[in-house]
């Protein structure tokens, strides 16, 4: 919602700004398709040259984020808390083996199928059971363990990174692209310098809507909605550091109660669950 409220005053705010100093927005309009191909064009051939295969196909995934807005709220946080709950209490009443048939074959768990948020994020079922499978298999050090899930970790934030990034350089080239229109549209009036003086003006007022819509495209839209995918994929860092924390502190002896409390510290405060809410709730969960 914010997004297009955002880039509704960007554009109204420059187009009445324009249309309180006399101009006609006819004027914009009318070269607006030709200038549009060329910066497009050249911004879209660029962007293709400049990045592989799986970066395209990770912008194309992402560029509907800003609209979605992050998934990651305090319901969601509060789901894999109770999650990571239920699976450290049946771990301390049966033991580590318990719960191996659980992590080895999670969308068959009776555990986690009571908490669809966590099993339909892929990535985070998978970073979450992986990390336990070597903590019941007792296949590594829990030093080591986490040190596991903090390489797993800087995979996926650096994976994650390069959508927003690809997308803002993409930004920083409509600039220079409007410069390209702008110079082709000079070229284009040297050929009607025979002509009266508003025939010139008027292309050359279309010559400048090439660089006025190239940096308003950079400045107003593109490299926005950029830094906004940038924040919603960091949102998600915060989600795998609660599973990391609260896996960490049980495999260290934590109890499972203080366990979820390290989780719940690792949460934006924005979005974590109290205390005494958590509390509340996480009693109401028994073994099996």
């Amino acid at each position: 919602m914010f997004v297009i409220i955002g880039l509704i005053v960007v554009l109204g705010a420059v187009l009445a700004g324009y249309s309180m100093e006399g101009g006609q927005i006819g004027v914009l309009l009318h070269p607006l398709p030709a200038e549009g191909t060329i910066i497009f064009g050249a911004a879209l051939g660029s962007f293709l040259v400049t990045n592989p295969m799986p970066v395209i196909k990770s912008v194309a995934g992402s560029i509907m984020l800003p609209l979605k807005g992050s998934p990651y709220n305090k319901a969601v946080y509060m789901e894999a808390l109770m999650m990571q709950y239920e699976v450290y209490v049946n771990i301390k009443k049966g033991g580590l083996l318990a719960l191996e048939q659980d992590v080895n074959d999670p969308h068959n768990s009776a555990i986690f199928k009571k908490y669809p948020t966590f099993t339909h994020n892929h990535h985070a079922m998978d970073f979450y059971c992986d990390s336990m499978r070597l903590l019941i298999n007792g296949s590594a050090k829990m030093d080591e363990i986490d040190q596991a899930m903090e390489a797993d970790l800087d995979v996926h934030h650096a994976g994650a990174a390069v959508p927003g990034a690809a997308l803002a350089e993409m930004g920083d080239g409509f600039p220079a692209f409007g410069i390209v229109a702008a110079v082709m549209g000079v070229v284009v009036t040297m050929g009607f310098l025979d002509q009266p003086p508003n025939v010139i003006g008027g292309k050359v007022g279309a010559a400048l809507v090439g660089t006025f819509l190239g940096i308003l495209l950079a400045y107003g839209i593109v490299k926005p909605l950029a830094k906004n995918i940038e924040q919603v994929l960091h949102n998600e860092a915060w989600y795998y550091n609660m599973l990391r924390a609260g896996l960490t502190a049980f495999g260290n002896g934590a109890a499972p109660v203080t366990a979820v409390e390290f989780a719940r510290r690792n949460i934006p405060h924005a979005d974590r669950p109290g205390s005494g809410e958590l509390e509340e709730v996480v009693r109401q969960i028994k073994p099996r």
